[in-house]
């Protein structure tokens, strides 16, 4: 059912022909003059207002839903009509908005000849993506001519990646109409204004005879329009004064609806455009306000007191409301605004599974509309095919198809690939050997592709992959097998690659003694190998005369050629010298010339030992030894061991019965003189009176110490000493 709207005209309708009949059927209510305040109608402003008529309201309708290609220029409708009433044959102004898909900086509406419509000029709001026809004088541009200029308005986008959806709303009045909602919005400028105070404005405005209210936002594309596309910020009628953190729409038809449940980190039950940290109910903020352009996310919304921040230029005041037009209970839509589209194609494709040497393909391929056609080239090309898969001929290269849904500069490439089967690979060796465990780097190559590495003939998994291959330590003969492969096509035909381990000849290390002034004989310990002395010898012995460390390779015959490296070290070992013995009592100490590790030392040319030092030496004259370990030699020195009685019993007992110094028979010029222990002298011995029998001129002198003075010759210290006489 249409809707009439409220029209004040003047007695000038029956000079036009008009009579009461007329009128009549047109349901005329009085003559007198009729205000209604808040409503947009056009021809509620007129001054020379005589009587009050009901009239139709125009119906606009267009058609278009159209392809458009990027950067081209496309017109917005195929088709357009205003039907009006004959009481009114033109308005002010026709709105021309891009209410869905605006991409702010690269679309455009324009009028394509202006100069095929003087009474017509144009103003762009690229803020709101909307077009003004209007006259230049503010008159009033007769319906037949607007429709003619909005059949010249023209869409472009300059971006070459553009793509999704664009609606454009063309309506009568200066109301933002969606499309999608079929309802009108209009921002209200109002600096300062109260959530209250502008809920009950709002309430009380009307278009074209529908009821406002503060808007509602059920969806993306309201809330891009109201917000991104508005002139500017202001409230929209949600609140959580009834229950905190429950936001609810209050306002409209959706009065009562949950939007919103929580904080900042709560969650919708529908749709809510908060911007980031919002709501976060700072000072009782209960009403919900379009955030101010260049505060966090376009377009989003935050939470206010009801009279927001009273600073001015805050960007918490309020600046003003968005109404809304359109579903409250008893109206039906307008037919005053319409709507066409166009729609950017894409196309999304399906890269298909390649193939090896050669075979066939099915692409597919989708599109958000349009037609899906299939070329062979970028540009131009031939026609292939159409739909949503387009099988290929048999092909054995990689062939590109191409592929679009009515706009070339879109069309997206498909590529069919065939990849070539590689030749069995070659092995750079089919034996690798190694003198012993370790690593070996193995190699292999073929004519496309990569080679795999697999430590069995067919099956298995991959232990490597890469022309060369380094194995893990090899103990005993092993064979990999190397597997050509490009890109999933495999030549089926492995090539073997053997590893022998050969065992290294076996040597050991030696230290051996070289006698002083000798030769000694160096072997190499194995026979029947090749030899490579350190002083360039090559049989298995060698005759050396110094000692040194020698070194000599080993190698088996072929094929093993394995090399063992034996080292000798000779230690060159002197004659000992002794170059003194001196004796303290009856121990002993060996002074050799230069002492050596490998030297030994004896007393008795029996017992050997390391230490230079012998205790509980006999008396009397003995030889000291001093001898190479192994052999190499050995020296003598005799040395005497003098012992001094610490007593004697001259009893006649036949023990003990002299005092007399053991070994001195070895000095004969020794002289040893007693004295008892005044110091007076009472004997002397030499070496012909070698002992002492207790008396002094044949009288026995009583028990006591007596002290003795030892000289042997002049480059001997005295000795001297004590011992007791007892009876």
């Amino acid at each position: 059912m249409k809707n009439n709207y409220l029209i004040k005209i003047s007695f000038l309708l029956f000079a036009l022909g008009l009579n009461q009949s007329y009128a009549s059927n047109k349901n005329i209510i009085n003559k007198s003059i009729t205000i209604i305040p808040n409503d947009t109608l056009k021809s509620a402003q007129k001054q020379i207002i005589k009587t009050s008529v009901y009239i139709d309201p125009p119906v606009i309708k267009a058609t278009g839903d159209q392809i458009y290609c990027p950067q081209s220029t496309i017109k917005i409708i195929e088709d357009i009509t205003i039907t009006n009433d004959p009481l009114e044959t033109g308005t002010e102004a026709i709105y021309i908005q891009i209410s869905s898909g605006y991409s702010q900086g690269f679309d455009k509406l324009e009028l394509s000849n202006p100069t095929s419509h003087s009474n017509i000029t144009t103003s762009w709001d690229a803020v709101a993506g909307k077009l003004t026809l209007s006259n230049p004088t503010g008159a009033d541009v007769l319906y037949s001519d607007f429709v003619a200029a909005i059949k010249d308005v023209v869409f472009t986008n300059s971006s070459a990646t553009a793509s999704g959806v664009k609606t454009f709303s063309i309506t009568m009045g200066k109301a933002n109409y969606l499309p999608s909602t079929q309802h009108y919005y209009e921002y209200v400028p109002n600096i300062g204004i109260t959530w209250t105070a502008a809920r009950d404005l709002a309430a009380v405005r009307t278009y074209y005879g529908l009821q406002g209210y503060l808007a509602t936002v059920l969806s993306a594309d309201e809330a891009k329009l109201i917000g991104e596309q508005a002139s500017g910020t202001g409230w929209i009628g949600g609140s959580d004064a009834e229950t905190e953190g429950v936001w609810k729409w209050v306002t409209g038809p959706e009065a009562g609806t949950i939007f919103w449940n929580g904080n900042q980190s709560g969650s919708t039950p529908n749709y809510a455009f908060w911007n980031s940290g919002e709501p976060n109910n700072l000072g009782d903020e209960n009403y919900a306000h379009i955030t101010q352009p260049g505060v966090g996310i376009k377009g989003s919304w935050n939470d206010l007191s009801n009279t927001g921040s009273l600073t001015s230029g805050d960007p918490y005041q309020p600046k003003g409301y968005v109404v809304e037009y359109g579903g409250m209970p008893g109206e039906s839509p307008l037919e005053i605004a319409t709507s066409t589209k166009i729609t950017i194609p894409v196309v999304t494709t399906v890269t298909p599974s390649p193939v090896c040497d050669s075979g066939s393909f099915i692409l597919n391929a989708t599109a958000n509309t349009g037609t899906i056609s299939w070329y062979d080239a970028e540009t131009g090309g031939n026609l292939l095919g159409t739909g949503t898969t387009y099988t290929t001929p048999t092909i054995n290269t990689t062939t590109t198809y191409y592929v679009d849904a009515g706009c070339e500069s879109n069309r997206k490439s498909v590529i069919a690939t065939v990849n070539t089967t590689p030749s069995v690979p070659i092995a750079e060796q089919e034996t690798y050997s190694n003198c012993g465990p370790g690593y070996l780097t193995i190699k292999a190559t073929s004519n496309i592709g990569i080679i795999n590495w697999y430590t069995t003939a067919t099956g298995g998994t991959t232990v490597l992959t890469g022309e060369s291959f380094t194995t893990p330590p090899i103990t005993a003969n092993t064979t990999y097998y190397a597997e050509a492969s490009n890109n999933g096509c495999i030549n089926p035909t492995r090539t073997p690659v053997n590893i022998v381990i050969y065992t290294p000849p076996a040597v050991t290390d030696e230290t051996l003694p070289l006698c002083q002034f000798q030769t000694i004989t160096l072997d190499a310990g194995i026979s029947g190998m090749s030899y490579l002395w350190s002083n360039g010898a090559m049989t298995q012995t060698i005759n050396i005369n110094e000692g040194g460390k020698y070194t000599v390779d080993v190698t088996s015959p072929a094929p093993e050629s394995c090399t063992s490296t034996k080292t000798i070290i000779v230690e060159e070992h002197k004659v000992p010298q002794i170059e003194r013995v001196d004796v303290e009592g009856t121990r002993a100490i060996i002074y050799p010339v230069k002492a050596e590790d490998y030297f030994e030392y004896s007393v008795d040319g029996v017992n050997f030992q390391d230490s230079t030092v012998f205790y509980n030496v006999p008396g009397g004259l003995q030889t000291a030894y001093a001898r190479e370990k192994s052999g190499c030699g050995q020296v003598t020195k005799q040395f005497v061991v003098l012992v001094f009685p610490p007593f004697f019993t001259p009893n006649n007992d036949t023990f003990n019965d002299v005092w007399e110094v053991t070994g001195m028979e070895n000095y004969p010029q020794a002289v040893v003189t007693i004295f008892d222990r005044y110091g007076k002298f009472v004997a002397q011995l030499n070496r012909s009176k070698m002992s002492w029998d207790g008396t002094l001129n044949q009288v026995a002198l009583p028990a006591s110490d007596y002290w003795y003075a030892l000289k042997v010759d002049d480059s001997m210290p005295v000795l001297r000493g004590h011992f007791t006489l007892k009876r």
